[in-house]
């Protein structure tokens, strides 16, 4: 995410033209990764997104990561059992405290008036670092 961020940036601020975007890509991700894609279809047009002239959608969908993860842990203390609840694919519950916390609102308050008023604070990094170490530190045998 961080490498289309900073090449967007990039490409709009005028810092980097168009032609050059393949080899750019391609140090970032040598850089940054470790990998060299073998041909432009596997490296900065393997998404869609640029190819059809849609720029800013990454930033936005880490943004959305964080609000996702701040609303599950809230839906997690309101509903107990959810992670039971999932588990045997009851996704019911789930869907109601949705419609009633966030669904009905919809275009009514802003997301970060939202996301205080749902989980009762300013959207924050914590919740989703509990997430990926909870999801992810057992994987990888790493502890908090």
């Amino acid at each position: 995410m961080i490498l289309r961020f900073e090449i967007e940036r990039d490409l709009i601020g005028g810092k980097l033209a168009v032609g050059d975007l393949p080899d750019a890509w391609n140090e970032k991700m040598a850089t940054l990764v470790g990998v060299r894609p073998p041909n432009d279809a596997e490296g900065c047009l393997q998404d869609i997104h640029w190819s059809m002239g849609g720029f800013g959608y990454f930033p936005t969908y880490a943004l959305g990561n964080l609000y996702a993860a701040q609303f599950f842990a809230r839906a997690k203390k309101d509903i107990p059992e959810l992670m039971d609840q999932i588990r045997v694919g009851e996704f019911a519950p789930l869907l109601e405290w949705l419609r009633i916390k966030i669904h009905r609102h919809g275009q009514h308050y802003r997301a970060s008036e939202l996301v205080q008023r749902v989980s009762g604070r300013a959207l924050s990094i914590e919740p989703f670092l509990d997430y990926v170490s909870d999801k992810f530190g057992p994987l990888y045998g790493i502890e908090d």
